[in-house]
């Protein structure tokens, strides 16, 4: 299931950035409709952005959900231990325990 959702979610997310960048700028027709070129209107023409921004809005919105989904399923797991003891039986170490010297108590060096 997760992979599954994993895999939808790079769509969505390869879906917005091409959407994005297909997308003509509204600040770019400002420049031709002050005289450098022949533009209808201030913003451009809307009609092949209402399609374009809807389609980059499902997309956001299911990558959204996707991102809330992948984020739920990766905190519910089954917890199988620390990480440090789940690398440690993979690679089939023992954990070194160093031995700790005991602290001098100061009675060596007293004089006689």
């Amino acid at each position: 299931m997760e992979k599954f959702v994993l895999v939808i979610h790079v769509l969505a997310a390869l879906g917005v950035i091409g959407l994005v960048l297909l997308q003509h700028g509204k600040g770019a027709d400002m420049g031709a409709s002050f005289g450098s070129g022949a533009s209808g209107s201030l913003f451009g023409v809307s009609g092949s952005s209402n399609f374009m921004s809807r389609a980059t809005a499902v997309c956001v919105m299911v990558f959204f959900t996707t991102s809330l989904t992948l984020a739920y399923l990766s905190s519910h797991k089954s917890a199988t231990g620390s990480v440090i003891n789940a690398n440690i039986t993979q690679t089939n170490l023992a954990p070194v325990v160093k031995p700790v010297p005991a602290a001098p108590t100061g009675a060596e060096d007293v004089p006689k």
